[in-house]
């Protein structure tokens, strides 16, 4: 018997926390459980070549601004051709499919809400909420990846408590790892005897960048001494890059910041950090704060949506408010004057990811709400075996 097709629906495919968990989860169900085709709404790039698993297609539907009907008409039609048995989308963006999906008929329709629009950080427009609610019909779950994220789902949109759940993300502990005590430090040009700030993730307006580079140069005139061993990198493509580029030429910081672009050695970079910084203006829970910590580093994060879930203060890292580059500067220089505290959190931090952010638990925990979905929707259809029994 053929496995069930999930259609799995994203703005788009490209470098960034939301798609590197969607692959993840692809490529680690077992094959017998569901088969998988990704679909972006605008396009994707090589990054879709993470996806290992076999026989997965991906397409781009070439979404133009604004509503697109034609976009709505081409998904009616790929669905129709696919005939999946679930549609999953990711955050607002893909929201306002579920009525083609129902309408292609499509047994399940799944929503995740991993996060929010720079435009709408803290989720107060009323026409996003208008869309959101009025789409809650055609949604048979609506779950969210942090617990703030969950409670806004609930007490704001409306969302039933037997229609949403918490998944969490989950992280390779194997993969992202503290260095080993025989190991060299990578370098990536830094210095042997620099002090390295790091990031990761797609540069563009909701992460806000543009804080921590400012909050870099405050933290080099705050600590006169260190200045000169200091060096701040930020890893990731996107729109913003050339700005960012050009803002830390206008700082005089060439040479000090690296900004790679995108890059498919992340794990191999976070051993080269000293400590890890998310400047994010809004988030759902933060896999690359996951991977870091998981990667024996420090974190300092800005107290916004799942992040202060993920950072344990004053534990595993600090939390600061976003925009402010003077606090992340504040919290940032600790832990280049004290190499102990900064082993310290490291250590708590991977402890913290393997106790309560596995892999296969998360998984594990996508399958079994795509199982009991369709058990419910398809009574006829054999209940499959989770991949944890």
């Amino acid at each position: 018997m053929t496995a069930p097709l999930i259609v799995h629906l994203t703005y788009r495919l490209d470098f960034g926390g939301l798609e590197t968990l969607l692959i993840e989860r692809i490529n680690r169900m077992p094959a017998s459980a569901y088969r998988h085709a990704v679909v972006a709404l605008t396009h994707y790039t090589d990054f879709a070549r993470k996806i290992s698993k076999p026989d997965v297609e991906v397409y781009a539907l070439d979404k133009q601004p604004g509503l697109s009907l034609g976009t709505h008409a081409a998904l009616f039609k790929l669905l129709r051709r696919l005939k999946p048995a679930i549609l999953h989308t990711y955050n607002l963006a893909a929201i306002e499919y579920a009525p083609v999906a129902l309408l292609a008929g499509v047994p399940v329709r799944v929503n995740g809400l991993h996060g929010r629009d720079a435009a709408d950080p803290e989720g107060r427009n009323p026409k996003h909420k208008v869309l959101r609610q009025l789409m809650l019909p055609f949604y048979d779950h609506c779950y969210a990846n942090s617990g703030d994220m969950l409670a806004w789902n609930r007490q704001v949109i409306g969302v039933p408590e037997h229609k949403s759940s918490l998944l969490a993300n989950g992280i390779d502990a194997e993969r992202f790892r503290p260095l080993a005590a025989d190991e060299q430090r990578p370098d990536f040009g830094f210095g042997p005897a620099c002090r390295v700030i790091g990031t990761v993730g797609r540069v563009q307006d909701v992460k806000d960048h543009a804080t921590l580079v400012d909050a870099f140069a405050l933290l080099r005139a705050r600590l006169p001494g260190e200045a000169a061993a200091l060096r701040l990198a930020i890893v990731g493509d996107g729109p913003l890059l050339p700005a960012l580029r050009e803002k830390v030429r206008a700082l005089g910081l060439e040479g000090l910041v690296w900004l790679p672009g995108a890059r498919y050695d992340v794990p191999e970079i976070l051993r080269g950090f000293d400590v890890y910084a998310i400047s994010s203006i809004a988030e759902g829970t933060p896999g690359s704060v996951l991977e870091a910590m998981a990667s024996g580093l420090p974190a300092v994060g800005t107290r916004v949506g799942g992040v202060p879930e993920v950072i344990a203060e004053g534990i595993t890292g600090q939390l600061v408010p976003p925009r402010d580059p003077s606090a992340m500067a504040d919290a940032l220089a600790p832990y280049l004057r004290a190499p102990e505290l900064t082993a310290a959190h490291g250590a708590a931090g991977r402890a913290r990811v393997l106790s309560h952010y596995s892999m296969p638990a998360m998984v594990a925990g996508y399958q079994a709400l795509y199982d009991s979905l369709l058990e419910r929707k398809t009574p006829f259809r054999k209940p499959i075996k989770s991949c944890v029994e």
